[in-house]
């Protein structure tokens, strides 16, 4: 059997209806800032259960426009977590502000404990990663904040439909960005990214932002970029959105069977405590294993397409270099880069291809 890891192929394996509204589209010729995209907007609000949502080209753009509009800039330290994908840090850097590490904890998010000891007279912002879906500790990160009088953008680029203590994700700070990249639970066909915001003044200054600053054809009110949404994949995602609940619910589902399928692995395989107050979607299944090399090798030799999310966290990588950290100043982070794997969980697999998945880490330490 084989089980992949991207579901693209089955996703899209009836590609008629996406390319009869692209057909639409193109007979219209509203490639930009198109009415699919304002309705895209709409629904995505709808969804997050905020009032408003920009669409933007990135899920990265998401984040260091947030950020920019919330007041950070060169020589402010936003302070994060580093075991996330490099463009939460690199929305930091791009900024000109100094990206400042707090190690993660158990649930693979950034330890909330951990964040005041960071805080210098420089910190600007906060930038929670809801990592693999999970929720970081937002309640307490609010806190800090408003002790600190902090800016808080959330990273939701992975947590679309995430929950914590029944509020969703992108709720809680000032605005939130999240990412349509194809392998997301929400993707479009390309790049693709929304920023969801309670504040109307930060939704008009963000929109400025993703055109040029341009109030019309003629008047530039502030200088801005480019990063609109495509119109094109704004049509792609009003025919994908209305799947959310079904993508979310059976993530949630494949992740309790495996999670009840690999229990009886203890001492080989530790899976992560999985909190009543969170509502985690699973964007990545990750656990702590045992001989984790090994068995990256021998799920992919048969025919189980698991992987590592991330082999070197962001601190220790060449780009970071030049803010001085060192291993083994995370701890946490630097031990899961050794021991974390990423299974199959998505939407589009079959239990018994999930019970193959189980069966094969089961053969993999049985015969250890």
């Amino acid at each position: 059997m084989h089980v992949k890891f991207s579901y693209l192929d089955r996703q899209f394996s009836d590609i008629d209806p996406y390319l009869e509204d692209i057909r639409q589209l193109v007979q219209s010729g509203d490639f930009t800032l198109g009415a699919p995209l304002v309705e895209f907007e709409k629904r995505f609000a709808d969804l997050s259960g905020m009032p408003f949502a920009v669409g933007v080209g990135t899920g990265t753009d998401a984040l260091g426009l947030s950020l920019r509009a919330g007041g950070v800039g060169p020589g402010d330290e936003v302070i994060t977590a580093p075991n996330t994908f490099i463009a939460t840090v690199g929305a930091i850097a791009m900024l000109g502000a100094r990206p400042v590490f707090v190690d993660s904890n158990e649930g693979f998010v950034i330890d909330a404990n951990g964040i005041e000891a960071a805080i210098t007279e420089k910190t600007k912002a906060i930038l929670p990663v809801h990592y693999t879906g999970n929720v970081a500790d937002m309640p307490a990160i609010m806190k800090v904040a408003e002790q600190n009088h902090l800016v808080v953008v959330e990273d939701s680029c992975q947590s679309i439909g995430a929950q914590i203590d029944g509020q969703p994700v992108g709720s809680w700070g000032l605005a939130a960005g999240f990412s349509l990249h194809p392998l997301k639970n929400l993707n479009v066909w390309g790049d693709g990214g929304v920023i969801v915001t309670r504040s109307a003044d930060l939704d008009h200054k963000l929109r400025l932002l993703r055109n040029h600053g341009l109030v019309n054809r003629d008047e530039v009110a502030i200088f801005g970029g480019n990063s609109r949404l495509d119109t094109l994949q704004a049509v792609i995602g009003n025919r994908l959105i209305g799947q959310t609940d079904f993508i979310t619910d059976r993530r949630i589902e494949n992740a309790g069977r495996l999670d009840k399928g690999l229990s009886d692995l203890n001492g080989y395989v530790r899976i992560p405590a999985r909190s009543a107050r969170v509502k985690h979607v699973y964007h990545l299944y990750i656990i702590r294993v045992e001989a984790r090399d090994a068995l990256l090798s021998y799920l992919n030799d048969h025919g189980v397409e698991a992987k590592v999310h991330y082999p070197i966290p962001v601190h220790l990588q060449p780009a970071a270099a030049e803010l001085g950290y060192r291993q083994g100043d995370f701890p946490v982070a630097e031990a899961d880069s050794k021991t974390s794997i990423t299974l199959p969980a998505h939407q589009h697999l079959s239990d018994d291809e999930i019970d193959y998945v189980i069966e094969k880490v089961h053969d993999f330490y049985a015969n250890r």
